[in-house]
């Protein structure tokens, strides 16, 4: 079946199976009262007290319980080319995606998350995680930060660029998954990066409201 919502404006969250704070969730929503469950992501929300509007994926993890309690919201999409979070984002149109619950617990669907984030550079998409947000990089970026605050860049394929107001300038660099990463840096002044290639932000999560800001969001 295909799904597709279309919002003219503003945000969706997208709630996964995965560790998410309840406490997470309700900031999340009041930025982005849509609420679209991923799989999995329905018995989620119904454990923390949300309906999401509809539940998208293969449908392997959704309890019985939870397919009864959602019934007519439930949009089934057999294919096992892409991840349900992959499907979320293909057939949910919005002017930019929270996404919480799709980090934590298993590795590889982690990094599955990741990697799709990554691949996605046409869609604003903010991951929150038990301690981070994190985002794609747009080739160029400016946020103010405290001094001091983490700013990790990680290439998800090669990446090259400059950089201003970071503690250990990326000048000169090229970064790569399987060589140097840009983790643990530190603000020391207004960011500004301008960047080539895949590479993801991962700032700590208090700074959620910096990095919207920063894409143009808030």
């Amino acid at each position: 079946m295909t799904v597709e919502f279309v919002h003219i404006s503003g945000g969706v969250t997208l709630l996964g199976g995965g560790a998410v704070a309840a406490d997470d969730l309700q900031s999340a929503l009041t930025i982005a009262p849509r609420l679209i469950a991923a799989d999995g992501g329905g018995d989620r929300a119904l454990e923390l007290g949300a309906v999401p509007e509809a539940v998208i994926g293969d449908m392997d993890s959704l309890s019985a319980a939870a397919r009864a309690r959602l019934a007519g919201r439930i949009h089934e999409i057999a294919e096992q080319d892409s991840t349900d979070f992959g499907k979320c984002l293909t057939h949910v149109r919005a002017e930019f995606y929270l996404a919480l619950g799709f980090t934590g617990l298993r590795l590889d669907h982690t990094l599955a998350t990741l990697n799709e984030v990554a691949q996605r550079a046409g869609q604003r998409i903010l991951l929150i995680g038990e301690e981070d947000v994190i985002f794609r990089a747009p080739e160029a970026l400016a946020i103010d930060l405290p001094i001091g605050a983490r700013f990790s860049i990680f290439p998800f394929g090669r990446v090259e660029g400059r950089s201003e107001g970071l503690r250990w300038p990326i000048d000169g660099l090229e970064l790569t998954p399987d060589g140097r990463v840009g983790t643990s840096n530190e603000v020391a002044s207004a960011v500004r990066l301008w960047l080539r290639g895949p590479a993801l932000i991962l700032l700590p999560k208090p700074h959620l409201p910096a990095a919207l800001s920063a894409l143009g969001l808030r």
